[in-house]
């Protein structure tokens, strides 16, 4: 039986645009600094990440454009929305999405951002490539031949 304490896992923000715009290669959960009311503002499920992207300033890495919505009641204490926002990763994680990014020529996108089971602000990063057009119509492809070839599995019995 599971403990009082144990959460489960809440998805406040998706990504959903990019694993068709980029193919994902790893991903990595990093941890989130936020101030009080940028956490009581997630809370409520008010977070935007389908524009943002992280970027290897210095030696740390930075979540960039993520919008997380000001705290109606949180007064003068509030947060900037769209303030960088470091993400807490080790450092031989943030060596290795350095080198990828650099050597590479990946992007770290965001996929997802949630509050794991003990209620902890965590993000789903990617390490990915761009696809090009040709490649997104591929996908498309093989997506709508599944979704025919699953009606017509079902039609037949």
């Amino acid at each position: 039986m599971a403990d009082k304490n144990e959460r489960p896992i809440k998805v406040v923000a998706e990504n959903r645009k990019a694993r068709f715009n980029y193919a994902i290669e790893d991903t990595v959960e990093a941890g989130l600094a936020l101030s009080g009311t940028e956490v009581k503002s997630m809370r409520g499920g008010k977070a935007t990440i389908a524009e943002s992207y992280a970027d290897a300033r210095g030696s740390e890495i930075w979540l960039i454009n993520a919008n997380i919505p000001e705290y109606l009641q949180g007064n003068r204490f509030n947060h900037e929305p769209k303030r960088p926002r470091k993400l807490l990763l080790h450092r031989k994680q943030i060596n290795k999405l350095i080198g990828a990014v650099d050597r590479e020529g990946m992007t770290l996108i965001p996929l997802k951002l949630y509050f794991n089971e003990r209620g902890r602000a965590k993000l789903q990063l990617a390490v990915a490539k761009g696809k090009k057009l040709h490649d997104k119509r591929e996908t498309v492809k093989k997506r709508d031949w599944g979704r025919e070839k699953g009606r017509l599995l079902r039609a037949r019995g």
